[in-house]
């Protein structure tokens, strides 16, 4: 990851960084061989550089399958929006900077 400003989620940290965060967390769910995935990782890198409101997490779904399977992670990549401790929105798929903006936008305020 070139942004510092993403974290890595374990089952470890989860519950500190994620569910105990004073801000929104988007957490990407993602896997190394997922093209997708690859494809929109400078895009979170943009939006965690530029968008204070909420922090941007991955959990690798190899390595964590507990996490993607308490979260029904059935697809990647799977961006779960936390606020508050609880899950306020999800989405699907390999999306444009706007698409993430919005989303980030309607569940983070």
């Amino acid at each position: 990851m070139a942004s510092e400003k993403i974290i890595n989620v374990t089952a470890q940290n989860f519950d500190q960084d994620v569910l105990q965060s004073d801000r929104p967390v988007l957490v990407d769910f993602w896997a190394e061989w997922c093209g997708p995935c690859r494809m929109v990782a400078p895009t979170l890198e943009q939006i965690a550089e530029e968008n204070d409101k909420v922090q941007i997490a991955k959990i690798n779904v190899d390595n964590e399958q507990e996490l993607a399977l308490r979260f029904q992670v059935s697809s990647i990549p799977t961006f779960i929006l936390f606020k508050g401790g609880q899950v306020a929105d999800r989405m699907m798929g390999a999306m444009p900077k706007a698409s993430f903006e919005n989303f980030i936008e309607r569940n983070a305020s």
